[in-house]
């Protein structure tokens, strides 16, 4: 039994207090009432990027306030598929990694699922033959490794598990309203200035410092980085450690295709979602606050309407967006950069097994093929897909059947090169896109801040592309606007987050 309270002090002596501490507390300067919520945001785009920010913008600001999101294509962005007798493929970005935890809760609170995974073999082919086989038994793949890179192997797993960990502590500054004006600045908060000294640095020189082999680099690394980026082991660390983590770790996909989550958010936030192009915004003001007008052009003719907030999703490069911006006072600069062309080749047919060394194609034993970096290779990966619809009973197709193929390119595939792949085929489907930026023409990461309350969020995608780093952008953009919006500077680029978090607990 807990002993009893101790006898408390006489009450009466305080009460004299009383009357003092409330004059002095009248006399203290009222608190600023808090600022009222914008009355209108718009979001441009409609793809992972857009449709997340809406949903954080929400969330933080309330659902009093009025969302426009504009979209001139479909939503979904690249989360596209194809139909091929009336299945759906996921067309690209297809994989999301079991870390990914804002696309889990995306998936979560949308009542969506994840698609059942059908179990396949991968390997790396040089033009001429296999350089690695993967097996039905871990340890032989283990040893597989081994033997031909040493230890390797070890090393990569370690140096992505060290920036791995860092990188995760993003959700917890997250969960406690933290944001960052900068690319550099989340960076910084992450793993101090090597993180961002690994956007300025190769992939391939950032291993090699730790003792991954050169030959461990022509042939796993390139291969991986061909299959995600399309480009060389010349791509920045911190990009490439996020692609080979999607390598190594467990991958997902959502069932009936990742281009729902998108839709969902939407949904769910209730956004007025706007089919237009947006051409331009430009920079007004109303009783002393910035006030931006956003302009489009619709099916219906060309319009305008004004914003409190604004977030762009869409790439800001003259190759993928034609945007102006005006009356803005220094002008909003452009950013100099490139984009790296990427092809998508949805092809039904039964797959050429002779070409890589099996001329009896039922003993063909991959669903997976990557490529080395080799000059006289056309294509950069290609895959046996599943439809994003997998039945109970569903069976991926033997290798000497018809089957659906997804191929990666630089360039558009030509006849001779189709018939190099494929024995005979059925259809083909081909996505021509700027997919990614490309990575060896960066020089400096684009701004986050734009203007007092106008955003850009696709800036992210020059520290590494992937459907997760899109939503913890989206994230950081719906609290920096919302931590500026009400002018609590103490949420922005907080130095020495980790200790401030445990503090917090």
């Amino acid at each position: 039994m807990a002993p009893p309270p101790a006898a408390l002090p006489p009450l009466l002596p305080v009460l004299p207090v009383l009357p003092a501490l409330a004059a002095l507390l009248a006399a203290l300067p009222a608190a600023p009432a808090a600022r009222a919520a914008p009355r209108s945001i718009a979001v441009v785009g409609a793809g992972l990027g857009g449709s997340a920010a809406a949903y954080f913008l929400q969330q933080h600001f309330g659902p009093q306030v009025q969302l426009d999101v504009y979209e001139a294509a479909g939503v979904g962005g690249r989360l596209a598929t194809v139909t091929v007798n009336k299945q759906q493929y996921e067309s690209r970005g297809a994989s999301i990694h079991a870390l990914s935890l804002h696309m889990q809760d995306f998936v979560k609170i949308l009542g969506l699922k994840h698609r059942r995974e059908v179990a396949g073999k991968s390997a790396i082919f040089s033009g001429e033959h296999f350089v690695l086989e993967e097996t039905d038994w871990y340890l032989l793949n283990l040893f597989r490794l081994w033997w031909h890179y040493g230890i390797s192997f070890l090393r990569l797993q370690m140096w992505v598990e060290e920036v791995m960990e860092k990188f995760m502590r993003i959700y917890k500054y997250q969960a406690h309203g933290y944001a960052f004006s900068s690319l550099e600045e989340l960076l910084r908060s992450l793993g101090g200035e090597a993180f961002v000294n690994m956007t300025q640095r190769s992939v391939a020189e950032s291993l090699l410092e730790v003792g991954v082999t050169q030959r461990f680099v022509d042939d796993v690394i390139a291969a991986v980085l061909r299959s995600s980026y399309g480009q060389s082991v010349l791509v920045p660390a911190f990009a490439g450690a996020m692609s080979l983590a999607g390598a190594q770790g467990s991958t997902w996909a959502v069932e009936g295709g990742n281009k729902l989550v998108c839709s969902g958010l939407l949904k769910l936030t209730k956004a007025n979602v706007i089919s237009a192009r947006v051409t331009g915004i430009s920079l007004h003001s109303s009783e002393g606050r910035a006030l931006y007008q956003v302009h489009y052009e619709s099916p219906e003719g060309q319009g305008s309407a004004f914003y409190d907030l604004v977030v762009v999703t869409t790439p800001l490069h003259p190759s993928r967006s034609n945007f102006t911006f005006d009356n803005f006072d220094p002008p909003i600069a452009d950013f100099p950069a490139a984009f790296q062309p990427s092809v998508t080749s949805v092809v039904h047919g039964y797959l050429n097994s002779s070409y890589f060394g099996f001329p009896d194609p039922k003993l063909f034993p991959f669903t997976s093929i990557l490529t080395t970096d080799t000059p006289d290779l056309f294509f950069h990966a290609m895959d046996n897909i599943c439809p994003v619809n997998i039945s109970a009973a569903f069976r991926r197709k033997q290798p000497q059947e018809a089957a659906v193929w997804r191929v990666l390119s630089q360039q558009p595939l030509d006849k001779p090169q189709l018939k190099t792949l494929f024995r005979s085929y059925y259809s083909v489907q081909v996505t021509e896109r700027q997919a990614h930026p490309r990575y060896d023409a960066a020089k400096a990461l684009p701004p986050v801040v734009l203007h007092e309350n106008l955003f850009y969020l696709s800036g992210v995608e020059w520290v590494a592309s992937s459907m997760e780093m899109i939503a913890v952008a989206a994230k950081n953009v719906a609290l920096l606007a919302y931590n500026r919006w009400h002018q609590d500077l103490e949420k922005i680029d907080q130095k020495d987050l980790m200790h401030k978090v445990k503090t917090e607990l």
